[in-house]
């Protein structure tokens, strides 16, 4: 239970980031308790989660702003560990560090920078550039069916029905209902989205009926090297360059083989007649 102070300032912190919201952040409390807020990042452009929509939850203490909350981003992302705790200057894993000026538009200003950076920290992953803007990619189709474990389905869309275990789920709750409890009305665009653009809600995946998928409906269907599951895993670079030079080894082996065998008959010739 917070105390008055935390509760006052947390009340006060809610209209001023509610009247004034930084770029590319939303965030509000929860109705049943104000220590629990939710928060939604947007890629900004010029980076790999250009786009994407980034969910993820701040937990304050009782006696805050003399500690700092506990940071997680529940959306898969390619740069942190779904529904994790992130060791931050501004998370609970420092709180000697932590300054009582600091506001919650602070804190979301100083994840979004860290997002953005190269750093890495307990709770953080490697992705190359191009899983980060899958991740962006299949953002709003992860929270609004909690990775494809949602009941709910499109008509003339789905193709399955759903996925109880989800494709790429984390955990049980951190999608889909519990996102819809916060963001009702980002997760019906989210679904008016998936309508659109003709997207299975159990697979992320375009419907294959569906000719004219736009790009971003396209890379919903395609998997982050690498990830296994698509998250949690350090992407090995490189990995696609081998699999292609083998690939062209194997279509031109005996184009090689030729070419290999006259140039050594025209060799012999020219070293014959010279002697």
């Amino acid at each position: 239970m917070a105390t008055r102070g935390a509760h006052k300032r947390l009340a006060r912190e809610y209209q001023n980031i509610s009247a004034n919201p930084p770029p590319f952040i939303v965030a509000h409390p929860s109705e049943s308790n104000i220590l629990e807020w939710h928060y939604i990042l947007t890629g900004p452009p010029g980076t790999p989660y250009a786009g994407g929509q980034y969910w993820g939850t701040l937990m304050f203490p009782p006696d805050y702003p003399f500690a700092p909350p506990a940071i997680r981003m529940h959306t898969p992302s390619g740069r942190f560990q779904p529904s994790t705790r992130l060791c931050l200057s501004i998370s609970d894993f420092h709180p000697k560090s932590f300054n009582p000026a600091w506001e919650v538009s602070t804190i979301l200003l100083g994840l979004q920078s860290f997002m953005t950076s190269d750093e890495m920290t307990t709770g953080s992953i490697s992705a190359s550039e191009m899983d980060r803007k899958v991740f962006a990619s299949r953002s709003r189709w992860w929270n609004s069916t909690g990775g494809g474990s949602s009941q709910r389905t499109i008509p003339n869309v789905s193709t399955a029905g759903s996925n109880a275990k989800g494709v790429g789920a984390i955990k049980a709750g951190d999608g889909g209902k519990k996102f819809k409890e916060e963001w009702p009305e980002l997760d019906e665009e989210n679904w008016k989205w998936m309508e659109q653009g003709k997207i299975d809600p159990a697979t992320g995946r375009c419907v294959s009926a569906n000719p004219t998928c736009s790009p971003g409906a396209t890379a919903l269907g395609r998997r982050p090297q690498g990830s296994g599951t698509g998250v949690g895993a350090v992407v090995q670079g490189g990995q696609a360059a081998r699999e292609e030079a083998q690939t062209w080894l194997g279509r031109y082996k005996w184009h090689m083989v030729a070419v290999s065998f006259f140039t050594y008959i025209i060799v012999a010739r020219i070293l014959g007649e010279t002697r």
